[in-house]
C-alpha cells in the first residue's frame, strides 16, 4: 500500500483552485550543502508567494510520499545525510526503505500530477548524457507521459543539449522559450538551439496548456526561462569546466544517478562559486515565472 500525503494546506488550495507550484525536493537533499539547500528553498518559496500562489515541498518523510513539506520537515531533510536520491523507479520502494528522500523532477512532476497540481518549478530538467547518448535521464519519458507545465532553465548545460531536444521532439513534448527564440543552456541565456516557441507572457503559455488538454495529449508542456542576464556565464566560459569536470568523471568511473551531482559540484568548484549564484538566480526566477503561470489556471 501506498502511504500518499497531501498536506491539509496544500489539498485545500487545490479543492478550491487555486494556483499551487510544485518544487522538488532532490535539490535539498542532493543539490546544494546545508544551510544553502534550506536558504534556497525558502527563497524560492518566498518568489512563489509573492507572485501570489502557494509553493507546495514534494519529498519522501519516513517512506511516505508527501506533497506539501512542512518547514521542520525540509529542515530535517536538509541535514539529513542518510536521506536518498529518489526517482521514479524508487517510488514504490518507498514504503519498504522507510526512510527520508528527496524526489527528482522526474518523481516530482510525476506526483504533482497525481495530486493534482499542474505548475512545477525546478532549475535545469535532465537529458542525454554527453559521450553516453544510452543514458538517458527518467525525466524525459516523464515530460513525455505527464500533462503538467514544468518551468525551468533549459536542460543542465553538462548535458547533450541537442540530443536531448531532439528526445523531446520525438516525444511530442512542446518547449517554449520565456520571451526568448533560443533553448537556455542553464547557467548561459543562449546555446544556439532553438525552441518550438516563443511566448510573451503566462497567458500564452496557459493557452498551449488548454489546448493540449482539449486534444488529450499525454505530454507536458516545457517552459525554458533564460538565467537573469546579471548572473549568466556564457558559454565559452562554461564549456572548458564542464569539459574537465566529465573527463574527472568518466576517470574516477562516476556514473548512474551519482553523476549529476558530482559534476555539478565541480562546476561549482571549479568555477569559483560562479555557478553557485547562477544556479540560484535561476532557481528563484523560474520559481517567480511558474507562480505567474500557475495565476493563469
Amino acid at each position: 500500500m501506498v502511504n500518499f500525503h497531501v498536506s491539509p494546506a496544500v489539498q485545500q488550495a487545490i479543492d478550491a483552485g487555486q494556483p499551487v507550484v510544485a518544487l522538488e525536493s532532490a535539490l535539498i537533499t542532493h543539490g546544494f550543502a546545508y544551510p544553502a539547500n534550506v536558504d534556497i528553498t525558502r527563497r524560492m518559496a518566498a518568489a512563489i508567494d509573492g507572485e501570489g500562489a502557494l509553493p507546495c515541498v514534494i519529498g519522501l518523510w519516513r517512506g511516505a510520499i508527501t506533497i506539501g513539506l512542512s518547514d521542520a520537515q525540509v529542515e530535517a531533510l536538509a541535514t539529513d545525510t542518510t536521506a536518498i536520491k529518489v526517482s521514479v523507479r524508487d517510488l514504490s520502494l518507498a514504503g519498504v526503505r522507510g526512510v527520508h528522500g528527496g524526489t527528482t523532477v522526474a518523481a516530482t512532476a510525476l506526483l504533482a500530477h497525481r495530486a493534482g497540481i499542474r505548475v512545477f518549478a525546478t532549475g535545469g530538467i535532465g537529458g542525454v548524457h554527453r559521450g553516453h547518448p544510452e543514458d538517458i535521464s527518467a525525466d524525459l519519458p516523464v515530460l513525455a507521459s505527464t500533462p503538467l507545465v514544468v518551468v525551468c532553465a533549459g536542460a543542465k548545460s553538462i548535458l547533450d543539449l541537442p540530443r536531448t531536444l531532439e528526445y523531446l521532439e520525438t516525444w511530442g513534448v512542446p518547449v517554449l522559450g520565456w520571451q526568448t527564440d533560443e533553448f537556455p543552456a542553464f547557467y548561459s541565456r543562449v546555446s544556439g538551439l532553438k525552441v518550438d516557441q516563443r511566448v510573451a507572457d503566462a497567458a500564452q503559455v496557459a493557452e498551449v496548456f488548454h489546448a493540449q488538454r482539449a486534444l488529450a495529449l499525454p505530454q507536458g508542456v516545457l517552459v525554458t526561462v533564460p538565467v537573469p542576464a546579471a548572473d549568466e556565464i556564457p558559454a565559452a566560459d562554461v564549456e572548458p569546466l564542464i569539459a574537465q569536470a566529465v573527463a574527472e568523471a568518466d576517470a574516477q568511473g562516476v556514473t548512474g544517478k551519482a553523476i549529476t551531482p558530482f559534476l555539478l559540484a565541480r562546476m561549482v568548484a571549479l568555477s569559483e562559486t560562479r555557478t553557485k549564484r547562477a544556479n540560484e538566480s535561476l532557481l528563484i526566477n523560474n520559481a517567480r515565472v511558474a507562480a505567474q503561470i500557475a495565476r493563469c489556471f
